[in-house]
């Protein structure tokens, strides 16, 4: 297997996670994205979309971090992707809502324009009205991870580790790059701080926090 990654990329460290976690051999092959490798032919070839990650199984070319995560899960058996019906309808709505909300929200709306200049508004008014909503969207995707998702479980399907944990940690890592803290949701906390506790968080996560040091400022609007 192939994977096609940048590995700060929120969407290809938490199966750089998944990998490690699972002890897979797989070919990880670095696609420069400030460079625009991602627009080049040769990976336009490989996915149109020109994004990353994009995995490689023999004839099945695979995009998409969520569908990678699943697909990754069930070829080595996975627990942290249910088999039985309900709980694998419930793993598979969290890694919507991670997709469709938490991460345009906090991800896109909040974080990238701060941290990068294609997210970046031109006109600073444009800027801080949309920091604003961004902001205010992320709080209230916060609030209802932490009371509605969380609660007193230590993951976000329950008690057992899943691959929406691995998923929903990667978009609130970009917390990191703007010096967020998520002590007003004590869930989400204790949640974010026990995934970063595992073994091979650090390693997998070197180049976000690599990033953060370059990002970090007073001057950013946070959660």
């Amino acid at each position: 297997m192939k994977l096609y990654t940048y590995p700060a990329s929120p969407g290809c460290r938490p199966i750089a996670q998944f990998i490690a976690d699972h002890g897979l051999t797989v070919e990880q092959q670095i696609v420069d994205l400030q460079s625009g490798e991602q627009y080049k032919p040769a990976f336009t070839a490989i996915n149109p979309t020109n994004q990353v990650p994009v995995l490689e199984d023999g004839d099945l070319r695979l995009p998409e971090c969520s569908a990678i995560l699943k697909y990754l899960a069930d070829k080595v058996d996975s627990p942290t992707y249910p088999k039985e019906l309900k709980a694998r309808a419930r793993v598979n709505a969290m890694m919507d809502w991670v997709n469709t909300a938490l991460y345009p929200a906090f991800g896109h709306n909040l974080c990238y324009p701060q941290v990068l200049p294609s997210f970046k508004w031109e006109d600073p008014a444009h800027q801080s009205a949309a920091l604003t909503k961004g902001q205010a969207r992320s709080r209230k995707m916060l609030g209802v991870m932490n009371d509605a998702m969380l609660g007193s479980h230590a993951f976000l399907c329950g008690d057992t580790l899943t691959i929406a944990d691995y998923m929903a940690a990667g978009i609130l890592s970009l917390g990191e790059l703007t010096g967020c803290d998520f002590s007003p949701w004590p869930n989400v906390k204790r949640w974010y701080e026990r995934m970063t506790a595992m073994p091979n968080w650090q390693s997998v996560h070197a180049p976000l926090y690599a990033w953060a040091q370059h990002t970090k400022g007073p001057d950013h609007v946070r959660v």
